[in-house]
């Protein structure tokens, strides 16, 4: 589908759900569907003011919390995407996304091990979830937790073999580990599945393999 198919349907989706909005102003659904549609058309401010209403109809929507708290933090706004992932725990202790999201943020602030321990929390509920694994071999490594990191890339590319940020995580911490012919193939299949990997890592690798 091209740029302009896309926004044309985007548009469209949103065009539908504006209408549910104002004929039925307390649904709570359409106002965060309408809310998430317009994240993805770039529109922030929107999408801003239509997880709130529904926060607002329904102070227990636990995915508004969420999707707010992504917006807050792509806009640099840490304290309130950390304040609206709290609030989510808050309803449901057992929302491994938000324990994703609350890790994601002591990453952002170097908090490498409180991350770690938020990763873990996340795969204690929800071990088919990909992300958690994902960020814990990267935090892993920054730990020099590397038989760790290696054994969270693994689980990753297990989940999701197809997956180009997977696979070049995985070729990252086999690098660590010293196990480089292994680290080249994960890099590049990660490069095959449309993944940019850094030149430097590229250049390093290449290097060892050539010791």
């Amino acid at each position: 589908m091209s740029q302009e198919q896309t926004k044309v349907s985007l548009d469209t989706v949103i065009g539908e759900l504006e209408k549910i909005c104002v004929e039925n102003p307390g649904n709570i659904i359409a106002h965060h569907k309408l809310g998430l549609i317009y994240r993805q058309a770039g529109r922030v401010d929107d999408a801003v003011r239509e997880l709130e209403k529904a926060i607002e109809l329904d102070d227990h929507s636990v995915e508004s919390y969420i999707n707010l708290g992504a917006i807050y933090f792509d806009k640099g706004d840490v304290p309130k995407a950390l304040e609206l992932n709290e609030k989510a725990l808050k309803i449901t202790p057992k929302m491994a996304e938000a324990h994703v999201n609350i890790g994601l943020i002591r990453q952002h602030e170097g908090k490498a091990e409180e991350a770690l321990a938020c990763y873990e929390r996340a795969i204690q509920i929800d071990p088919h979830l990909l992300t958690p694994w994902i960020n814990m071999t990267s935090v892993c490594t920054m730990l020099e937790q590397d038989e760790k990191a290696v054994e969270s890339a693994r689980q990753a590319v297990t989940l999701e073999p197809d997956n180009g940020m997977a696979r070049n995580n995985l070729a990252v911490a086999l690098y660590f580990s010293g196990a480089y012919e292994e680290a080249k193939r994960n890099m590049d299949k990660a490069n095959e599945l449309g993944y940019t990997v850094d030149p430097r890592f590229i250049q390093g690798l290449e290097e060892k393999l050539a010791a």
